[in-house]
């Protein structure tokens, strides 16, 4: 398929049947900006109610796996999510370097990672003291580094924070992974991308196709790693290598409310 197509289209609809047919089905989904509109305020992000009807069905349909894949640490996509231990919903947080499974699934492995963190601590202190001040810019810890947030600084503000803290990790933590998305600078220690976290769930799951929707660019990556018989879908504007576009939020629950009916049957 070249270009994403909006659903309607003939090739969208072939690609969309694929993914309805497989055997095992695994339904991967960014969560911000996704399943929930983008907010100022990060925790009181929460999924539309369309989004969670759609995922509860996809969740009940046969051989139907739901994960969320969030560059949010595990701790505050539980939050966002409302997702408690009796969920059947996968997590994969932090671009894929944390994991929750439901009862009853192998274990993801667990990294040894003390030292990194250790030394990390004081490099987001420093961060924090880069930002002060600046109006609108502000720091938030995450498990394995931490972000940058602007959404609620001007352009200038914005320009000179990222620079103060580009200089900074370019100094101190230079093999560090940065990652950019909208009003986001992300820095972490572990270099687990949201295409390797697809991977990880595809092979746990043992599903034999992948939907994956995403609406930032670093969803670009899991999007550029599916394969043939799998489903890239786009949320809103912007460059993609998805195969099918949708505007927003409520588009993308009407989509995967439509599959989950069809998986059903």
């Amino acid at each position: 398929m070249t270009g994403a197509a909006p659903v309607g289209d003939p090739r969208a609809q072939a690609a969309i049947a694929s993914v309805v047919q497989t055997p095992r089905l695994l339904v991967a989904l960014d969560f911000d900006g996704t399943l929930a509109p983008l907010v100022d305020e990060p925790l009181t992000a929460r999924a539309i109610p369309e989004a969670t009807a759609a995922v509860a069905a996809l969740a009940a349909a046969p051989d139907t796996i739901v994960a969320f894949v969030s560059g949010r640490t595990l701790a505050d996509l539980r939050v966002i999510a409302e997702h408690d231990d009796a969920s059947p919903v996968w997590l994969s947080g932090s671009h894929g370097a944390e994991h929750w499974r439901p009862a009853g699934a192998a274990p993801a492995p667990a990294a040894d990672d003390a030292d990194e963190r250790a030394a990390a601590a004081a490099l987001v202190d420093a961060a924090e003291t880069a930002v002060a001040g600046m109006t609108g810019a502000w720091i938030e810890r995450k498990a394995f580094g931490f972000a940058l947030h602007t959404r609620l600084a001007d352009d200038a503000t914005t320009a000179a924070a990222q620079d103060a803290v580009d200089r900074l990790v370019a100094e101190r933590a230079p093999g560090w992974r940065r990652r950019t998305g909208r009003d986001v600078v992300e820095f972490a220690w572990r270099h687990e991308g949201k295409d390797s976290a697809v991977a990880a769930l595809r092979e746990a799951t043992g599903a034999t196709a992948v939907l994956f929707a995403g609406d930032d660019v670093t969803d670009e990556d899991a999007l550029r790693a599916l394969g043939d018989g799998d489903l890239g879908i786009r949320v809103g504007e912007g460059e993609t290598a998805a195969a099918v576009r949708v505007p927003d939020a409520a588009a993308l629950a009407a989509l995967l409310s439509e599959i989950a009916r069809r998986r059903a049957s």
